[in-house]
């Protein structure tokens, strides 16, 4: 039997090794099956043996493992892990793989009856506590990961009290899946499956069409979905999985909770409201299954508020909802554009740009669209997706309102069918094709 072979993630494990120096615990998060389980106790593990850590000087614990089941709550947690470590002035590092089954318990003793209501949660000891616990003895080196619907940004942030590092895994980027596909065939058909099937690590080794479509659907329905409704006590999964295609087959579409409120209202199967969409909408993005570009106004310098777009965390995820129905080139592509520019740690939002088109003697006002502005710390970068400029006409749309933003800061065109080395127009606008810029991300601001 042929084994499969090991997805590296240089640039993730990177970043956990960069994370050791720093006192604080290392959360993993992400999507449910982005790879990071693999990450931590396999590429993470290994590095720390090849630099001399010692083996007895690594806690592995698995909580969704039968054999830690007496682990599942807060206390036993720690008290488990307080024995096996070595006092002997080196690190112990302590890797926990779905810390949110370590739930609250009660110490021995405590009777929260006498407790007034308000102060009873106090009296739980959590897997925080046990956490800042471990870590306040210094020489411990804590990298926990937690499911997407159940460990949240929001959470780290208000219970580690600022002693927590969230470390976002992403399903694979093409330059991850380009090396496991590369021999069998040619870039033009690697770029069509990652569009079709995306990025998720055990999808991509799955050998055939159909063992990948039951593999996305058999996740979206018993856990991504699942999750959320468990989370947060749903009562109404059908308005759930609804909504979930209705955002998924509009990808890169301009939406608000509204539209998408009349949108399902008008297929008749189930009714809403958008105070409750616009609820379940921010249960999908903090569960990582679809992110929100929020629209900016470039010439006002401002956010609007309404419409924004949404994307899929990854592309086989949203194709396995719309039941492979719309797979659309150029739809999917700027989708994978979006989640590369987030991975490079970009904040990415819609531009908005006023311009004033003449038609004969009258001026019309019009808001042309950028599709993605990029900031980091001062760098902007501004960037276009367009899957073919067959002439000069769709040149010039997709040049349009990059043309008429009028600042100094890069301005890129990403071209899915080309080939041609990356060139500058008259007004220093810059064409790059979607091969180099997947295969060389940092290319986007070094061209």
């Amino acid at each position: 039997m042929e084994e499969h072979p090991i997805i590296m993630r240089p640039e993730l494990l990177n970043r956990l090794i960069t994370a050791k120096k720093h006192n604080l615990v290392k959360i993993l998060t992400g999507v449910r099956r982005c790879g990071k389980s693999f990450l931590l106790f396999t590429l993470f593990k290994n590095h720390l043996l090849e630099s001399g850590v010692k083996n007895d000087h690594i806690i592995e614990i698995n909580l969704e493992s039968d054999s830690f089941r007496t682990c599942r709550d807060a206390i036993a947690l720690g008290d488990a892990i307080r024995p096996l470590l070595i006092h002997d002035g080196a690190t112990n590092y302590i890797l926990i793989d779905e810390i949110q089954h370590a739930r609250p318990a009660l110490a021995p003793g405590v009777d929260i009856s006498r407790m007034r209501p308000e102060d009873r949660p106090s009296a739980y000891t959590t897997f925080y506590d046990v956490l800042n616990g471990l870590l306040r003895l210094g020489f411990a080196n804590i990298y926990v990961t937690g499911s997407n619907a159940h460990l949240l940004s929001s959470d780290v942030a208000t219970e580690f009290r600022g002693r927590g590092e969230i470390i976002e895994v992403q399903p694979l980027s093409f330059s991850e899946f380009h090396p496991l596909m590369k021999g069998r065939f040619e870039f033009d058909q690697i770029r069509d499956e990652y569009f079709r099937y995306g990025g998720l690590p055990e999808c991509a080794l799955l050998e055939t069409e159909e063992e990948k479509v039951s593999y996305l659907n058999n996740l979206c329905e018993s856990i991504y979905l699942r999750d959320i409704a468990d989370r947060h006590k749903l009562r109404n999964d059908i308005l759930l999985a609804a909504l979930t295609d209705t955002v998924m087959s509009n990808i890169g579409g301009l939406t608000n909770p509204a539209r998408l409120t009349n949108a399902i209202n008008s297929t008749g199967k189930v009714k809403c409201n958008h105070v409750t969409i616009a609820k379940y909408l921010e249960f999908l993005e903090e569960s990582f299954i679809v992110k929100k570009a929020t629209r900016f106004d470039v010439k006002g310098k401002r956010y609007l508020d309404y419409p924004s777009k949404y994307y899929a965390i990854d592309t086989g995820i949203r194709n396995a909802r719309t039941e492979f129905r719309q797979v659309e080139r150029s739809h999917l592509m700027e989708n994978v554009i979006y989640n590369e520019l987030c991975r490079l740690g970009y904040s990415v939002d819609v531009g908005a740009v006023e311009t004033f088109p003449s038609n004969g003697d009258t001026q019309t006002r019009k808001m042309s669209e950028v599709d993605f502005v990029l900031n980091k710390a001062s760098e902007r970068i501004y960037v276009q997706s367009a899957f073919a400029i067959p002439d000069a006409e769709k040149r010039k749309q997709e040049t349009y309102s990059l043309s008429h933003i009028g600042d100094s800061f890069r301005k890129v065109v990403i071209v899915g069918d080309t080939r041609e080395s990356p060139w500058r127009n008259e007004q220093g606008i810059i064409f790059m094709s979607l091969a180099q810029f997947l295969l060389e991300p940092k290319s986007l601001k070094t061209l």
